[in-house]
């Protein structure tokens, strides 16, 4: 029972996220176009500020929905495959 407490908790956290429009149309480019840094994402989005992306894009992370790769100063996000297999199968479609 333990581990679907913790499943459940998870998949609160994925759906949460997911919850918000603009979330969900991060998620969705991601899954498309791998490894997209804060400014490539924010272009392709044209619409949202730099402050608000990267509050969507920390949101995302922590819900383990998205992975997150440093190079020097630049921060590269992709979807984390596992994670959507699992609690949001739609986007990989």
């Amino acid at each position: 029972m333990v581990e679907d407490n913790a499943d459940l908790r998870q998949a609160v956290k994925v759906y949460k996220a997911l919850g918000e429009p603009t979330r969900l149309k991060i998620a969705m480019l991601l899954t498309e176009e791998v490894n997209l840094c804060c400014s490539d994402i924010g272009t392709k989005l044209e619409s949202v500020a730099g402050s608000t992306l990267s509050h969507h894009l920390k949101q995302l992370t922590e819900s383990g929905l998205l992975d997150l790769r440093k190079d020097g100063t630049y921060i590269y996000y992709s979807v984390n495959r596992e994670m959507a297999r699992k609690y949001a199968p739609y986007l990989l479609e």
